[in-house]
């Protein structure tokens, strides 16, 4: 008999690889903390994003000088694992296109992506897109990566066409933008804990960014936790994004919320380790049905253990050998897929 191919090859057929993106966004602005995230990056590896901020984290009036510090950071040594990406300001703002090419000019190569926020509409992402390609290509650079933020009414109402751009590779939910342009409407309170999770409106957006994402095979990104000193509620929002909203990445806003992200989003250890053992058993029967555990296991089933071996790996998780040697032999050492 042939060996059985990998599971990405024998479980997902023609399906378009999903972009497999670490489970952290961490957001800095300011340059003393931008150069501290690099060296956390450094320290821990690529198991968290870093976006450096032109929009939020640029001085009124010092947009430019802001965006050229964010390239020199972006093709310094201390992005030493290719996973730092930057946030522009909105399409249509006056800096949007000086950002853009100063970004790309200057460091195009070393950028892992670019985020756009605020976009009213699936138009303006076809802009963005359209000035952000155009611009790639008159400097010589390939395309980027290209992430959006859902934070307005317009988007929300077309989360499933900007998902299903094929240039846009995730989508963000913007809590505290799309709380304000409420006009009031929604309470501070679901800007808070627990509040974001229990106000319906604010729910019900997530829901729908969520299944727009997973609609299109993109990553969906949750937004902040503003109690960026209480680890133990952060963690606990970031365990409901995982498992109740289907999120598959968080925004960090301080570096210690990063490692309570990682950990809330990574799988147990139990659930590892059956996941390898169901994983190796169909692997031996050539992806054919299996019992396993007094269940019945096929194709389906499969896809789903599979997508907790990944993300094992993406979170910097231990693998059992044996599933190290059968699956990620060929990755070893290299940034998350």
């Amino acid at each position: 008999m042939t060996q059985a191919p990998h599971p990405r090859d024998a479980l997902f057929g023609q399906e378009p690889p999903r972009p497999l993106l670490p489970v952290v966004d961490h957001y800095c602005g300011v340059e003393a903390r931008m150069r501290k995230s690099l060296a956390l990056q450094a320290e821990l590896g690529p198991v968290f994003d870093i976006t450096l901020d032109a929009e939020d984290g640029a001085p009124v009036g010092g947009e430019a000088e802001h965006a050229l510090l964010i390239a020199e950071l972006a093709t310094s040594a201390a992005n030493c694992h290719g996973r730092v990406g930057a946030r522009v300001h909105p399409f249509g703002h006056p800096a949007f296109e000086a950002d853009v090419d100063t970004l790309i000019a200057r460091a195009g190569q070393r950028l892992a992506y670019l985020m756009l926020p605020k976009p009213d509409s699936a138009e303006d992402v076809e802009r963005a897109v359209a000035f952000i390609d155009a611009t790639c290509v008159r400097h010589g650079q390939p395309l980027l990566p290209l992430q959006t933020l859902i934070e307005t009414h317009g988007a929300l109402r077309d989360a499933f066409r900007i998902a299903a751009h094929p240039r846009i590779e995730s989508l963000s939910f913007g809590l505290m933008d799309f709380v304000s342009a409420h006009g009031g409407a929604i309470p501070k309170s679901a800007m808070e804990l627990p509040g974001q999770f229990e106000h319906p409106l604010v729910l019900r957006a997530k829901l729908e960014v969520s299944a727009a994402a997973h609609a299109y095979g993109k990553t969906p990104s949750h937004c902040v936790v503003t109690e960026f000193r209480d680890r133990e509620r952060l963690a606990a929002a970031a365990r409901r994004a995982a498992r109740e909203l289907g999120y598959t990445r968080m925004w960090s806003i301080h570096p210690d919320q990063i490692q309570p992200i990682i950990d809330a989003f990574a799988p147990a250890d139990e659930e590892i380790a059956e996941a390898t053992e169901l994983l190796l058993a169909a692997q031996a029967a050539q992806w054919a049905p299996i019992a396993f555990q007094q269940r019945l296991h096929d194709r389906a089933s499969y896809r789903y253990f599979w997508t907790v071996l990944e993300r094992a790996q993406r979170t910097g998780r231990a693998l059992p050998e044996a599933a190290r040697q059968a699956f990620f032999t060929e990755i070893s050492g290299k940034a998350p897929l």
